[in-house]
């Protein structure tokens, strides 16, 4: 499935150098000397709201959707996330030149990042990569990242395991988030839908090892292949992981530490191991 990606070269340029005046004002206005002065702290607060609002607005036109930054972060505190911000900004801009046609350059990439076999990799526009994250491509279909996906630090994406056996690859819609340090084996092919959120350590197993002879190695029977699809708007705790063959609806919540194979109808709340329906979000009373 592709998912489409907005195409805006001429606005993310503009957005490029706004947000490096915006970092280096933000930076200027945090270490600025203090003066114990009522009309100086009136003065800092100003900057302070104003820099909000104008982040505010920025974010929201990326987003597409409200956002509003807390009051009690001051300006020293934005100014080192827009940095940080800038520099990822910056690194993404660098990737973007080898992945696959189609990609945004507004893409933010953390630190020590590995994008393999970039040609098959699709980013949407402010996706977000952790540091220490390895995105590897190579597969059928790719791995394509639909707009303001979050790819969370230390993260495997490994679509293919050996090269005798190209894999069927991923797609992630818009939206949604994989928490730090989960495995996604996507050779079985996976499908993630929009605005799915999801915790810490999840893993993806898309392939099964066929061991029915005890007179082979079960590492050369083989394997079987029914891939993992999850709808839309879902919540996923933390260490929850998808067999091979699971499907699971939308709108449904499944606990931390789940275990999950088979079919799970739409607004279902899932827990345990193996996991089962314990009921329906539709049914609250």
């Amino acid at each position: 499935m592709l998912l489409p990606i907005t195409r805006t070269a001429g606005w993310d340029s503009s957005v490029v150098a706004f947000t490096g005046s915006l970092s280096e004002a933000l930076l200027n206005a945090a270490t600025a000397p203090v003066e114990k002065s009522a009309d100086r702290t009136k003065e800092r607060n100003f900057m302070s709201a104003l820099l909000r609002l104008i982040l505010n607005r920025l974010i929201q036109r990326l987003k597409g959707r409200s956002y509003v930054i807390d009051e009690r972060i001051d300006a020293l505190t934005l100014a080192r996330v827009v940095s940080d911000r800038v520099f990822g900004l910056l690194r993404g801009s660098i990737a973007r030149l080898t992945l696959k046609s189609g990609s945004s350059w507004f893409v933010f990439v953390g630190p020590r990042v590995q994008i393999k076999n970039a040609k098959f990799i699709r980013l949407g526009r402010g996706t977000t990569i952790g540091a220490g994250t390895i995105l590897n491509g190579l597969s059928r279909s790719g791995v394509l990242v639909g707009d303001n996906v979050a790819i969370g630090q230390y993260v495997i994406v490994e679509a293919t395991g050996v090269l005798t056996d190209l894999g069927a690859g991923l797609s992630i819609g818009a939206g949604s988030g994989l928490g730090a340090f989960s495995f996604v084996g996507a050779a079985g092919g996976i499908d993630i839908g929009e605005n799915v959120i999801m915790g810490q350590r999840i893993s993806f197993h898309s392939e099964n090892h066929n061991f029915a002879s005890a007179d082979t190695d079960i590492r050369y029977q083989g394997v079987t292949r029914q891939g993992i699809r999850i709808g839309n708007n879902c919540w996923v705790g933390a260490n929850v992981t998808f067999l091979d063959g699971t499907e699971v609806g939308s709108g449904c919540v499944i606990a931390a530490g789940s275990i999950l194979k088979g079919y799970f109808p739409d607004n279902s709340l899932i827990a345990g191991v193996p996991a089962q329906v314990k009921r329906s979000r539709l049914n609250q009373t």
